[in-house]
């Protein structure tokens, strides 16, 4: 009994081969192969002619028959934290069109906190991906479990410590000192920060700015810290106003979800004028922040820019094992919006 082909002998085939369209199209096998490649170098006579037979035939190629050729799943994980997170959803839908467009299906894993990566390693390992863009705090040891994989890395928002690893950033750091600054010339002196949770390193990195540049002026503020949602937000400035005895003249939300929510919070529950008598500001730059109810001050996040960046240098890796790490910085919009005085 002769051998079936592998691409007739793995699931979903429609039972024409590559060898079969390579027939009828009067080419070799390899001319289809590069018909069905994104970014191959074929005649565009060869491959009109190709996918012709192959429309005759009803052939697709097989990914799986593919991927054992190729030693490819053409699959990258992406894991991401908090999807309560009104950024995130904007951030997946330019990494999976960006990663669609280089031909990549994306694997999405999500944790409910970024302290359960270790866990969610173990689901990873057996799809074999080609790469992984990760948006949660990866220790060490993490690092080097990809790297003992030959599994290339991009840290999105996160930089590694001791270990080396590729990553794509927005400057958290500065574009909180440009809020307080802008924040401390209007005259506040009283403040209050809603952060995020302490593993969190995105929320760390700007809570601690914020503190540092506070302390610079000599302010000590009261802190909440929060899931990053609508909810912590009112449960923030609920928090804050009762440890400052109602006197509060600036609240630092490290998210704008946080945000909106102290803004609904001190117009519903306190009856306050939000900037005239508390200024309120947020960090990322989503959409709803830019509604006119709210009209955020805020700092944008560029996210199509370093999804761009997280998916070239992603691809650079998979297609060069062995690059040196680097770390890209990027700096965010400020804008001014109408949630708080600033000078």
């Amino acid at each position: 009994m002769p051998k079936k082909k592998l691409s007739e002998a793995m699931p979903g085939g429609s039972g024409a081969t590559s060898y079969d369209v390579a027939e009828l199209a009067g080419v070799s096998q390899s001319a289809v192969s590069r018909a069905f490649r994104k970014g191959a170098s074929i005649a565009p006579k060869t491959r009109e002619k190709i996918m012709r037979a192959a429309k005759q035939l009803g052939y697709q190629p097989n990914a799986f028959a593919r991927g054992l050729i190729t030693k490819r799943t053409n699959l990258v994980a992406v894991v991401i934290s908090n999807l309560t997170n009104l950024y995130y959803p904007e951030m997946l839908a330019e990494l999976t069109q960006r990663l669609s467009a280089q031909g990549h299906r994306v694997l999405l894993f999500s944790l409910a906190s970024e302290s359960e990566i270790d866990d969610m390693l173990g689901l990873i390992w057996p799809y074999r991906v080609d790469g992984a863009i990760i948006a949660a705090r990866l220790k060490d040891d993490q690092i080097r479990q990809f790297n003992d994989r030959g599994i290339p890395i991009i840290l999105y928002n996160r930089v590694g410590d001791a270990e080396p690893a590729a990553s794509v950033a927005c400057d958290s750091a500065a574009g909180t000192r440009e809020l307080i600054k802008g924040l401390l010339a209007a005259g506040h002196q009283r403040f209050g920060i809603i952060a995020g949770p302490e593993d969190s390193y995105v929320g760390e990195e700007r809570l601690d700015s914020a503190r540092r540049h506070l302390a610079a002026a000599g302010i000590e503020p009261f802190v909440y810290r929060g899931g990053f949602d609508y909810r912590s937000g009112e449960a923030g400035l609920h928090a804050l106003m009762e440890a400052a005895g109602g006197k509060l003249d600036a609240v630092i939300a490290t998210n704008d979800a946080m945000a909106l929510g102290a803004i609904d919070c001190a117009r519903g529950a306190y009856d306050l004028c939000v900037p005239e008598q508390l200024s309120i500001v947020g960090f990322d730059g989503v959409g709803p922040a830019t509604w006119g109810g709210y009209q955020l001050t805020t700092v944008r996040q560029p996210v199509q820019r370093m999804a761009q960046a997280a998916v070239d240098m992603l691809i650079e890796r998979i297609e060069q094992p062995g690059m040196i790490p680097e770390q890209r910085l990027f700096g965010g919009e400020f804008l001014p919006g109408r949630s708080a005085r600033m000078g």
